[in-house]
């Protein structure tokens, strides 16, 4: 009797183990609805490389791919209002 309740109970923790391997894991609600939304595109005022807004980096004369990008630019125009 004690040897089907060690087999019942070790059946069951195989079940349970097996079950929680089976299902991936899902992904945080915030990231889906993050990666989900569309953003505006903007372009590099020095090269026009298009980026997404958040990834921008802003300027004096507009938005940029980069830092250096946006020192050039602005040494290139007078760097100054």
């Amino acid at each position: 009797m004690k040897y089907l309740i060690l087999i019942g109970l070790l059946a069951l923790l195989f079940f349970v183990l097996g079950f929680k391997r089976a299902r991936p894991p899902q992904p945080p609600a915030a990231s889906k609805a993050r990666d989900s939304a569309p953003q505006d595109m903007l372009s590099c005022a020095h090269c026009g490389l298009h980026l997404p807004r958040d990834e921008a980096l802003p300027g004096q004369g507009g938005v940029f791919c980069s830092a250096a990008h946006r020192a050039s630019y602005e040494a290139e125009h007078g760097g100054g209002r």
